[in-house]
């Protein structure tokens, strides 16, 4: 599928669905729509990922089966700023993508255009209408099930998730990622966004997710939220022991002391963040953090190359920043 990816002034640092989707989907990204950095291309931003110019407007956009959301704003709430890159790509005929917590399909212009032109509004964060409570089976599938768990919001648990999988896969295993948000949704094509789940039922949909690959040697369980965060902690425990995981890789950005918004909020020292998520995961399946990844972005090449080994040394096991080293054969000896 050929899409546009709609980040508005926020491209690349705080628009990871589009950062996701350039580096690990499969669709063709056409364009990337960002004002601020319009006349650009993204590889001027991300030279490791899928490239594309960078326009304006949709009126710049080739022809394309899609436009898809690429932000994700705290609250999940859709931009009055956005309309018209949304009405035009629906009046062209195309889809469009979008994780908020704001339909689209309950917009009325919207689903009136949709309709007339023949697109469809996909609103990546519904949740099926037929989840239930978890049976506590998840620890009964076959597979190695390591979830990624993080010391905050947008450390790099979905980049973990991917990038652990590939390296699973280019050792010969059979390995599966499963999707918790809406960036692994649109990349993967299936999955469930539990931050929008009723929480009664929030721990049964990962457990589903978890029993829906068949014949895997290793799932990955993309985390979200973080454990100590003041808004997202539910989410994270639901993922946590929904999931009953063999083991966790505990994801952190260098340098961060606090969590991000809410800067009154201290984080943990690493090593006793990891012993937290250990005992929180007890109770349902024994889990130790048996690697870490490190995102290093702020850093040059010797510094970033220091964090991780002081990272890893706080926290007993082996570490790397998956975006700049890769998955390194200690890391997945750890985690298989």
């Amino acid at each position: 599928m050929q899409v546009a990816v709609l980040a508005h002034e926020l491209f690349p640092e705080r628009a990871k669905t589009a950062v996701g989707l350039l580096r690990y989907g499969d669709h063709e990204v056409r364009a990337v729509l960002d004002r601020d950095n319009a006349g650009g291309r993204v590889a001027d931003h991300l030279p490791d990922v899928q490239d594309a110019p960078i326009v304006a407007s949709m009126a710049d956009v080739p022809e394309v089966d899609a436009l898809v959301v690429g932000v994700a704003p705290i609250g999940g709430e859709f931009d009055e700023s956005w309309r018209p890159d949304v009405r035009a790509a629906l009046e062209r005929g195309s889809h469009v993508l979008a994780g908020l917590h704001d339909f689209l399909a309950e917009d009325d212009e919207f689903a009136e255009l949709a309709a007339e032109h023949g697109g469809r509004l996909v609103d990546l964060r519904k949740p099926p209408e037929n989840l239930t409570v978890a049976d506590g089976t998840a620890g009964d599938v076959e597979a190695t099930v390591v979830t990624t768990v993080g010391t905050d919001c947008s450390t790099g648990k979905m980049t973990t998730a991917f990038e652990l999988r590939d390296a699973a896969r280019e050792r010969g295993l059979d390995a599966a990622v499963v999707p918790t948000g809406q960036t692994g949704v649109v990349i993967e094509g299936w999955g469930i966004v539990i931050d929008r789940v009723i929480s009664d039922y929030a721990a049964g949909a990962v457990e589903r997710l978890v029993e829906t690959p068949v014949g895997m040697d290793l799932i990955v369980v993309e985390g979200q939220g973080a454990l100590v965060h003041p808004a997202y902690s539910g989410v994270t425990t639901s993922i946590l022991h929904g999931s009953a995981p063999d083991a966790l890789v505990m994801c952190h950005e260098a340098g961060r002391e606090v969590v991000h918004g809410y800067e009154s909020f201290d984080l943990p020292p690493p090593g006793a963040y990891a012993d937290l998520y250990e005992r929180m995961a007890a109770p349902v399946a024994e889990a130790p953090v048996v690697a870490g990844t490190l995102n290093t972005r702020g850093l040059d090449d010797d510094a970033a190359a220091d964090a991780v080994a002081a990272y890893g040394d706080a926290i007993d096991a082996p570490a790397t920043d998956p975006v700049r080293h890769g998955i390194p054969e200690d890391v997945l000896e750890a985690i298989l």
